[in-house]
């Protein structure tokens, strides 16, 4: 039997949120408008064989998306996902979901968060293999510097989530430099 998963669009801020859900009304993926590729590739993978159709997600989802773009930081933190990865994909996405608003991890923390401090590259991967976007909130990782790193969405979208998040990042000191930040004495 094939599964039937609806397709949402949602407005926000800083571009049209793709909500993908299912008929029990967990979510399946959720990526930003200008990357649905992306989510259609790793929807391919964790649902195979599904169909999508458009339609208006579960208004509990759906209300959760809008009050997080209006300031609701947890507003996602209760939303049922459901994602087929490999074990150590999952457990990133768990960790990941357990970041809370405001605050970031670095891959390497991410790593040692599941019991693997040594598959910092590993947990990238995994971290960028995340269909579900905001609600296992992969843009609340950034470099062992504190500085923005790799986002499927784009660094100015995720620059403006931690924002949005109130999350501090820092700017790498070589472009504060060049940005005339501050001055060497050298």
């Amino acid at each position: 039997m094939t599964e039937t998963l609806t397709l949402d669009r949602i407005a926000t801020p800083v571009g049209e949120v793709l909500l993908v859900t299912d008929t029990d009304g967990a979510v399946r993926a959720l990526d930003f408008v200008g990357y649905e590729p992306r989510m259609m590739r790793l929807l391919g993978r964790h649902a195979p064989g599904a169909t999508l159709v458009p339609g208006r997600a579960p208004e509990a989802v759906r209300g959760a998306v809008e009050r997080y773009f209006a300031g609701e930081a947890g507003a996602l933190d209760r939303l049922v996902v459901k994602t087929a990865g490999t074990v150590f994909q999952t457990a990133v996405w768990a960790a990941l979901r357990a970041i809370p608003a405001g605050e970031t991890r670095s891959y390497g923390q991410l790593a040692a968060a599941v019991g693997s401090p040594k598959a910092v590259r590993a947990a990238g991967l995994a971290n960028g293999q995340n269909p579900v976007a905001l609600i296992v909130p992969c843009h609340r990782v950034i470099g062992a510097n504190g500085t923005l790193t790799g986002y499927a969405g784009g660094l100015e979208r995720k620059r403006w989530l931690l924002a949005h998040e109130g999350a501090a990042v820092q700017t790498p000191s070589r472009n504060r430099r060049l940005a005339g930040l501050s001055v060497s004495s050298t």
